[in-house]
């Protein structure tokens, strides 16, 4: 696919898509910043410049005719009659729609005679050679490396899922929030900037030596929400202002920090996936342009799902669609006779169009992140809320043909994913069921939230849900296409996410403490020794490879302030290296889970049986109290074979010989030695499916 149309004008021209009838023409705002206390925009003479109507709903100003000078920058907004219905199109200054730059530290003022009570910031733009270039406000513009490590296959990916909004917990307090290059310090040696303090991040390349091939931060476009997760997106087409803009500097570098980011983590053969809310936004320009067009009336916000998509198989029917204090996108109403912004076909010349505006916003949005950032992956929120099957099949093909162009048509049949996370796993999303029947083919992957619920059940030794044995939940939990997926590429399985509200969803450790589970050191590396030799994509919530813990309330708002806190890792890494002192509570145990994890990690990463669903549940033993599973994953000439416990049953440690035997274990080839994966142990050949097993252990064997 070519560059969408609205794109390329906006390359050389201000550009504003209005699909519905203004009375007064829009008009561009432009000035150049001014430092002070507070700072504020000169406005250039002229100011405000009309735009002319081109095509039915494209208003234009060609860069050219504005007076600009080269090589500067420029702040502006658009002037335009409200949309909004409680502004009763009073005039009204808000920021352009398609911003690649916000700067929060200007905002529009009120005009004469209005009664404007949700000011908006400054889009920011370079002037260029004739040409608009995305940049910084002091004019840093990005620079993406071509080339890349070798990335990893969708089979092959372990994501890592990252609020990088992150902050560090002083007592109850929040001393800080993370920014893109607080992140960059987990990759590379780049400084922590706001987290200078954490040596963590300052001694090594955290998430490399981990072993994780996929970073999905929570959503990163420009919110006017604070330190949250990003989940109330504003602008659509920028990263988060403060996100870019690290304590002590005089300036954000939002574009040029994340470029510096994800080229880092393609340099590391780590793939950057982008986390997207298209149910609803919140204060975003859109409701001010053209409110009707974009969004559902705020009243109508309880638009019931069964009224969007009529091959939407919801599984909440008659309920309604949650804004979450925001305005519901609207993505069922057709434009007749207005300018396409993507295939740039215009209605005045006599092309039909019929374009929903929300659809195709949303679509170039995504393209900006793609061909600028070079996106590896997609992560849509709730897609329940998005409430459009076929909205989202557009979407993705639209993401996938950027990708395409961008990175190659090879690379986006592997190494390009979009993901929907909807709780109650709407199956018939995929390509395709478990049997091979056809499914809509409008997402690639969903999220496996009835993982997380298997394996927190089987680490207790317990059935979930409606399985009818212990083992019907082990196998439906190692083998996601038992649970109705048809390839592991199509399920993200994860132990926690990001959303630890209400009991069952809290970080593990609170999970296993609300059980009654004392020693959790066991559990935590079972439960990821499944996770990670499971058929499915493995997810890690930040923090949970090490045990992590959650220090405000697990509730509404608190639980969007809470810290990643890294410094409960380093403790437990000091105490290793000097020992644990006289009452002092020993926490060594977190670094050896986090060992066993990257151990594991480095094994799914490259192990090409991990890659496959071949998947064998060759051995159960239910005999005495004991719940003991052993499975084989990949080719029988390459293996990786996992026994779990999962039960107080265990082979008594003092007494000498004591095993436990696995008496149909795969063959041994000849010249090859059985390896114990998170214990680093050669197995002997007289010991080959035999050894001690102790209570909820977990052992991983691979041939050398």
């Amino acid at each position: 696919m070519s560059v969408s149309d609205l794109l390329q004008r906006r390359r050389s021209a201000f550009t504003l898509w209005l699909p519905q009838i203004t009375t007064h023409a829009p008009a561009v705002v432009i000035g150049k910043f001014v430092p002070g206390a507070p700072p504020s925009v000169a406005l250039l003479p002229g100011t405000p410049l009309p735009m002319t109507e081109t095509m039915p709903g494209l208003w234009e100003l060609p860069a050219s005719k504005c007076g600009l000078v080269e090589g500067k920058v420029y702040h502006y907004w658009f002037e335009i009659d409200d949309a909004a219905p409680w502004h009763a199109a009073r005039r009204v200054r808000r920021t352009d729609p398609l911003a690649t730059t916000t700067d929060w530290r200007v905002m529009s003022t009120p005009l004469a005679g209005s009664d404007d009570d949700a000011p908006e910031p400054a889009a920011v733009i370079k002037f260029h050679g004739g040409q608009l270039v995305t940049c910084d406000p002091a004019g840093d513009t990005i620079a993406m490396n071509q080339g890349a490590a070798s990335l990893a296959a969708n089979n092959f990916l372990i994501i890592y899922e990252l609020p990088p909004r992150w902050a560090q917990a002083d007592g109850s307090r929040l001393t800080g929030v993370g920014t893109f290059r607080d992140v960059q310090a987990l990759v590379d040696s780049t400084p922590a900037a706001n987290f200078a303090g954490v040596r963590l991040l300052d001694q090594e390349e955290y998430l490399v030596d981990l072993g994780i091939t996929a970073l999905e931060l929570l959503p990163i476009a420009d919110s006017y929400d604070d330190r949250e997760w990003g989940y109330g997106t504003s602008n659509y087409a920028a990263p988060d202002f403060d996100l870019g803009f690290p304590r002590g500097f005089s300036y954000p570098t939002a574009n040029h920090d994340l470029a510096n980011l994800v080229n880092a983590c393609h340099g590391k053969g780590i793939r950057m996936f982008l986390d997207v809310v298209l149910g609803y936004g919140r204060r975003d320009p859109c409701i001010s342009v053209a409110d009707s067009a974009y969004h559902f009336p705020q009243a109508a916000s309880g638009t019931k799902y069964e009224d969007a998509d009529p091959e939407q198989r919801t599984s909440r029917p008659g309920e309604l669609r949650q804004d979450w204090g925001g305005r519901l996108w609207r993505y069922i109403t057709p434009k007749a006779g207005v300018y396409d912004p993507i295939t740039g076909a215009n209605p005045a010349m006599g092309a039909p169009t019929s374009v929903v505006p929300a659809r195709h916003f949303h679509k170039i949005a995504v393209e900006r992140w793609i061909r600028d950032f070079h996106i590896d992956g997609l992560r849509l929120d709730s897609i329940e809320t998005v409430a459009n099957w076929d909205f989202l099949g557009e979407y993705r093909e639209h993401a996938r043909a950027t990708f395409a162009e961008v990175r190659g048509d090879a690379l986006a049949k592997d190494h390009f994913l979009v993901v929907g996370e909807e709780l109650q796993v709407p199956l018939a999303i995929l390509k395709k069921t478990a049997d091979g029947q056809p499914g809509q083919d409008r997402l690639d992957t969903l999220w496996n939230e009835t993982w997380k619920k298997r394996v927190r059940a089987a680490i207790l030794g317990a059935n979930f849900g409606d399985d009818a044995t212990f083992e019907e939940t082990v196998r439906r939990m190692v083998d996601c296409r038992a649970a109705g997926f048809s390839d592991g590429s199509e399920a993200v399985n994860y132990i926690t996410s990001h959303d630890v509200q209400g009991a069952g969803n809290e970080r593990l450790f609170h999970f296993l403490a609300a059980n009654g589970v004392a020693n959790k050191e066991e559990r935590f590396q079972l439960a990821f020794t499944c996770l990670l030799t499971s058929v499915g994509i493995p997810m890690i919530l930040a923090g949970e490879e090490f045990g992590d813990e959650s220090d405000l309330a697990l509730t509404y708002p608190q639980k969007f302030f809470d810290a990643v806190n890294w410094d409960r890792l380093q403790h437990a890494i000091d105490q290793k290296k000097d020992g644990v002192t006289a009452g002092q509570d020993d926490t060594t145990w977190r670094v050896r889970v986090r060992d066993h994890v990257r151990a594991l990690c480095r094994l799914r990463a490259t192990h090409p049986s991990l890659g496959m669903n071949d998947t064998d549940v060759f051995h159960r033993d239910f005999g005495n109290g004991k719940r003991v599973l052993a499975w084989r994953r990949g080719s029988l000439s390459n293996p990786v074979v996992v026994v779990a416990n999962f039960s107080d049953w265990g082979t008594n440690p003092s007494v000498p010989g004591a095993e436990y035997r696995v008496p149909n274990w795969p063959a041994t080839p000849p010249g090859k030695t059985w390896f114990e994966v998170t214990t680093n142990t050669s197995v002997p050949a007289n010991w080959v499916g035999r050894w001690g097993l102790l209570p909820w252990d977990a052992k991983v064997y691979v041939l050398r």
